[in-house]
């Protein structure tokens, strides 16, 4: 079990482009999110990540509204660049956008004052992990993936156009669809100089 659990974590990369293509149904991807979201860990349990889960016109719509936001702020010749980007982006199957409610947030800053400056950051380590389980539940199942962050930018206009609560911050943004070919290879620092072991 450990081994198929880290080859599955191994096997997760950016993959881009992305095709309009899914090789699960659209309940299935529903269901692989929602898992992910509700057996994410958090501080104290306070469970602050938010999903929104676009798919088809949706996430099309969320693109188009990156890319117009991003018109009317990038100059003309930087634009060419971006809205190949976005239409990229576009040309995927689903967007998982990523949130902090800072309502959960305060919440647990008043329960347990002590810790009150510590809340933001773990609700980011939280968001994190939400992100990777995710992303890499989504790739097992034969999708591609790449994760963006257009906050808060779009901010906004995402609230408002999907009706959310003003305490959803938006974090990322985690594009996927079935890949075009394989990812770009994974260069490594040496591990050596990354870990520390005592003890063993």
């Amino acid at each position: 079990m450990s081994q198929s659990f880290l080859e599955t974590v191994k096997a997760r990369r950016s993959y881009y482009p992305l095709k309009k293509e899914s090789p699960v149904d659209n309940k299935k991807i529903q269901d692989i999110v929602t898992e992910s979201l509700l057996q994410s860990p958090s501080s104290f349990n306070n469970q602050t990540t938010r999903i929104l889960l676009l798919l088809g016109a949706e996430h099309e719509k969320f693109w188009g509204i990156v890319k117009t936001t991003l018109k009317a702020i990038v100059p003309g010749a930087g634009f060419a660049t971006s809205e190949k980007k976005m239409d990229m982006f576009k040309g995927a199957y689903g967007t998982v956008l990523f949130f902090d409610d800072r309502s959960a947030i305060n919440k647990s800053q008043e329960a347990y004052s002590i810790y009150a400056d510590k809340f933001p950051d773990w609700a980011t380590q939280t968001n994190g992990i939400s992100q990777y389980i995710v992303w890499t539940a989504l790739e097992a199942e034969g999708f591609g993936a790449n994760l963006q962050h257009y906050n808060p930018i779009v901010n906004q206009q995402v609230a408002a156009t999907w009706d959310l609560p003003e305490t959803w911050e938006l974090n990322a943004q985690l594009v996927f669809g079935t890949p075009t070919g394989p990812a770009k290879e994974k260069t490594f620092v040496d591990v050596k100089e990354r870990i520390k072991v005592f003890g063993a």
